[in-house]
Order: structure tokens, then C-alpha cells, then sequence
């Protein structure tokens, strides 16, 4: 019996040995995949501030995407640098902007599109009935968007419908109601052009080419604007291990409101990982 007794404890010792052993091992892949992310984030923000160095000496901004590459700690490091107003503004864009938004990225009929673009400006202006249960905005003070997020604020737009046109919106673009070309994604572009794909991919071509200007013939000419602005999106990717990528996003502001430390205000910063396509 004294055997056995001894057989057993060893027996269960043996299993806590193996428990502890995957716990630590699993701890430390965990401890390892942090470190690395933050490395990573630590890289990305580096490499961004590289660039807006750059942007401050440049004797004009760019006023469209543009990718460059930044060595920093022996890493080479692409950042893409767009203005931030080939996006569609939620504080700025015209009724007839947001209709074209929901329906064509969003997939509403156009019924549907028209009414809730009525509603999203009627809630940026601060009207009551729109949303009855919130506190009503001081006189002269109309509702903002703070985020992109607040857009699931507004009745009829759910969570499919938000995924849908969360990509193409800015709520930084305060005074702005229209949209420049040359800085706008695809699915911008195609809400430009009304779905017109063909316009789209006509315009694209042009300017992935490096041609100057861009044939915008194809677009609403009521939404579009080419001037440049003060605000940029600047998106960097890092390698990480195990075949993964760390996509860093940041949105700042240049010139008056900079921050103590730079002469650039960071909006938004967001991470994403991904794996390496391929």
C-alpha cells in the first residue's frame, strides 16, 4: 500500500509539472507576441514621425497618395501619406453626398439613402426629434461627430451598414463638404462617380500612372474639390514574425493646435494585425 501511495504521488506530481511547463511556455509565447507588437507600434510611430519631418521641410504638400520609404533601426518601413480629405466628411458633406454614400457603398435603394442622409445632418445639427431621448444641444451648439463611431447614433444605420462605410468617412473634416480625387480611395471614388466603375478605374489608372491632374469628367463635379488641407492619413506597415504584418494608422493635423512636443497633432491612432498577403 506504501508503494502505491508513493506511485500516486509521484504520479500526480508528474502532472503539475506538465501543467506548470505549458503554463509558462504559454505565458511566455504571450509575453513574446506583446513585446513584438509593441516593438512593432514603437517602429511605426517612428517611421510616421520620419515622414511628417519631411512634410514640414517639403516647400508644398502632397495633395494625393503618396508612399515612402522610411529606413529607421535597420528597418526599411513604407508609409503611405494621403490628405485626409479624400474622405467623405460626416460634419460637412451635403445631403446629396451622404445619399450617394449610403447607396453606393452602403447598398440602400436610393429611397432609403436619400431619407437617411436627412437624418444624419439633421442629427449634426442638433434637432430634437431625431433623437428624443438625448439631452438637447445648447442653442448655437450643434451636435459634432466625435468619431466615426457615433454614426451608429442615428436611427436605421446597424452595425452591417456602418462596416460597410466606416472606411470611406472622417469625422475630423469639420468644415469640409466635399472631396478630393486625387486623395480618395477606390470605394470613395466610386461613390463620386455614382457606381460608375468605369469611371473609377479610368481615373485610377491615370493617376496610379503619375499623370498630373486626372480626368474627373466622370465624377459628380458637386462633390469634388481639389484643394489640399492640414490634415493627413499616414498608414505604415511593419513586418513582424510568423508571417504577420503590423498596420499602424495615424491621423494628424498640422500647423496651429500642435502639440508641445511636435509641430503635428496625432487625432487617431489605429493597429491592426494582419497576416502577409501571399
Amino acid at each position: 500500500m506504501a508503494l502505491i501511495a508513493v506511485l500516486w504521488i509521484v504520479a500526480a506530481l508528474s502532472v503539475m509539472v506538465i501543467g506548470v511547463t505549458q503554463t509558462v511556455r504559454q505565458q511566455i509565447t504571450v509575453t513574446g507576441t506583446q513585446r513584438e507588437q509593441i516593438e512593432g507600434q514603437a517602429l511605426g510611430e517612428a517611421a510616421v514621425a520620419l515622414v511628417l519631418q519631411q512634410l514640414q521641410a517639403a516647400p508644398a504638400p502632397p495633395r494625393g497618395i503618396v508612399t515612402l520609404d522610411v529606413s529607421y533601426a535597420g528597418r526599411d518601413l513604407p508609409v503611405q501619406l494621403a490628405p485626409l480629405n479624400g474622405l467623405i466628411s460626416l460634419g460637412g458633406a451635403a445631403p446629396e453626398l451622404l445619399a450617394a454614400l449610403f447607396q453606393v457603398a452602403g447598398g440602400l435603394p436610393a429611397g432609403p439613402a436619400q431619407a437617411l442622409a436627412v437624418s444624419v445632418v439633421a442629427w449634426r445639427e442638433g434637432r430634437a426629434d431625431v433623437n428624443a431621448g438625448a439631452t438637447p444641444a445648447p442653442t448655437n451648439q450643434p451636435r459634432q461627430f466625435e468619431a466615426v463611431e457615433d454614426l451608429m447614433l442615428i436611427p436605421g444605420i446597424d452595425y452591417g451598414l456602418y462596416a460597410r462605410v466606416a472606411p470611406l468617412v472622417s469625422a475630423d473634416l469639420r468644415g469640409s463638404s466635399r472631396v478630393n480625387p486625387a486623395a480618395a480611395p477606390a470605394g470613395v471614388l466610386a461613390v463620386l462617380a455614382q457606381g460608375n466603375s468605369g469611371a473609377v478605374q479610368q481615373y485610377l489608372n491615370q493617376r496610379n500612372s503619375g499623370q498630373p491632374g486626372g480626368d474627373t469628367s466622370g465624377f459628380n463635379s458637386a462633390f469634388v474639390d481639389t484643394a489640399g488641407g492640414q490634415l493627413y492619413r499616414l498608414v505604415v506597415s511593419v513586418p513582424l514574425e510568423a508571417g504577420k504584418i503590423l498596420r499602424l494608422t495615424q491621423d494628424v493635423a498640422l500647423g496651429g493646435g500642435a502639440s508641445r512636443t511636435a509641430p503635428w497633432r496625432v487625432l487617431r491612432t489605429e493597429r491592426q494585425i494582419a497576416a502577409v498577403a501571399g
